[in-house]
């Protein structure tokens, strides 16, 4: 029987670079706590917004295992484990299993564009061979090919451990297709933040969110209100995070949310290429924003910097 991971915030967490390259690990337990802190329900290390294509696998693996020994059995870990090789999907989703994550995050295919068949196949020899909870993850955008409503579905229905669905496609239509077809213990997670709260009240379980990097409290109340039913509250705070949101991808995510968390104190601004630091109008709205939200102290011109006083 399908269980579902989590209802809430999951945060699609950033990896922090040392200056060297390396992984700082010292910034990655604090981003944890911070979250962790501040009410989230899951965390998904090493997914898109933790650089995972330029990981290698040691340090795919380093991330995984800190991010489990860090949480400690606090919230649900749901780690990446995805590939365009199915072979490789399975050998990341088999060490996911050995160090004890939750589930794991899989994203679906990239650049060989499957058939919605070869997208069926990819995900049930995952899951033949490794015994975990899987969370799919739709993101044409990226990869170049979509997982269709009918295909979600049939997976839903066919293949026991697939038990959620990271709906990153945009396509409203297609939610609502799965959202009214799904198996009642199928989750259906919004993959972007500015369309979860209508995900929500439309029958989803949650967000796996970006923006939550930067306001896991907010983003967190947000989801929570709509859970809830409390639709007034739920959208007075969508508005307020709303420029946020559109804003961490004004570049390629995640350069401006990683831009963001650095104006923030919280890890140093270390990209790997093909990644580059963010132009100087995304870093001046990134400022006023964050500023606004009371995240960083308030800019003065032609000043020094000084906190709100309000």
């Amino acid at each position: 029987m399908k269980t579902k991971l989590f209802r809430g915030t999951g945060v699609a967490l950033v990896t922090p670079f040392k200056e060297d390259g390396s992984v700082d690990e010292r910034s990655l337990r604090e981003l944890v706590e911070f979250q962790i802190e501040n009410g989230i329900d899951a965390i998904l290390p090493a997914g898109t917004t933790g650089e995972s294509a330029t990981l290698s696998h040691p340090e795919h693996q380093q991330v995984m295992e800190l991010v489990l020994a860090q949480t400690n059995h606090r919230v649900p870990v749901i780690v990446g484990a995805g590939s365009n090789s199915t072979r490789e999907a399975i050998s990341l989703t088999i060490h996911a299993k050995a160090i004890g994550a939750d589930g794991v995050l899989s994203v679906a295919p990239y650049y060989n564009k499957p058939t919605q068949e070869g997208f069926f196949r990819h995900y049930a020899s995952i899951a033949e061979a490794v015994d975990i909870p899987i969370v799919v993850y739709n993101v044409p955008g990226r990869t170049g090919a979509n997982i269709t409503a009918e295909t979600t579905l049939r997976m839903a229905e066919e293949i026991p451990n697939v038990v959620a669905i990271k709906e990153a496609s945009g396509n409203i239509p297609q939610m609502m297709e799965i959202l009214r077809n799904a198996p009642e213990n199928f989750a259906v997670y919004s993959g972007d933040d500015q369309f979860a709260y209508v995900v929500v009240t439309l029958g989803g379980d949650g967000i796996i969110s970006v923006v939550a990097n930067e306001v896991p409290r907010l983003f967190s109340d947000m989801i929570r209100f709509c859970l809830l039913g409390d639709l007034e509250n739920a959208r007075r705070l969508h508005y307020k995070l709303l420029p946020l949101m559109n804003a961490n991808f004004i570049e390629s995510n995640p350069i401006p949310v990683k831009a963001a968390l650095a104006m923030m104190g919280m890890i140093e601004e270390v990209y790997r290429l093909p990644l580059v630091p963010p132009n100087e109008s995304t870093r001046e709205k990134l400022r006023k924003l964050l500023s606004e939200l009371e995240l960083i102290p308030v800019p003065v011109q032609n000043g020094p910097m000084k906190k709100r006083q309000d």
